[in-house]
């Protein structure tokens, strides 16, 4: 179940606007990405608390403008949730620290400060979709390539 802003779990109703509809855009992603509802919620909303902590005032105003149909798992809303479903994660340097991003998405999926815990959390996502991940350096070049597909 996808959630929106009329509809998402009670537990952030008291959260500010930004970081609702944050949380609400990285638990929508979590589903899409295979996770379980009672898992994705607390996790989205940890996440959404950081980034708020570190976002500029663009990424926040940027954020509250965002429509229901922006706080959709990439993927989900032009039918191509099996097709994101096999695509491995990628480590990618970013302007904020350190991105998350699908093999062919268009925008980062998390963003993190140092690079340890982008890859911790890019290495839960691919054992869980069970793909690949690929960590690049600041440069951009690949560094290390992992495989966690069964067979």
């Amino acid at each position: 179940m996808a959630w929106n802003t009329k509809d998402y779990p009670d537990s952030l109703k008291n959260l500010e606007a930004a970081v609702r509809k944050k949380a609400i855009e990285i638990a929508n992603s979590m589903l899409n990405e295979g996770y379980d509802e009672g898992r994705a919620i607390p996790i989205a909303t940890s996440q959404a608390k950081k980034w708020y902590e570190d976002a500029s005032e663009k990424e926040i105003n940027h954020m509250i403008q965002a429509s229901d149909q922006d706080l959709q798992a990439t993927g989900e809303s032009d039918g191509n949730g099996p097709k994101r479903m096999e695509e491995g994660q990628h480590v990618l340097p970013h302007e904020n620290g350190w991105a998350i991003q699908t093999d062919n998405g268009e925008r980062p999926s998390e963003v993190f400060k140092l690079k340890e815990d982008a890859i911790k959390r890019a290495r839960e996502i691919a054992k869980n979709k069970e793909t690949h991940l690929i960590i690049h350096t600041q440069e951009g070049k690949v560094q290390e390539k992992l495989s966690y597909e069964i067979d």
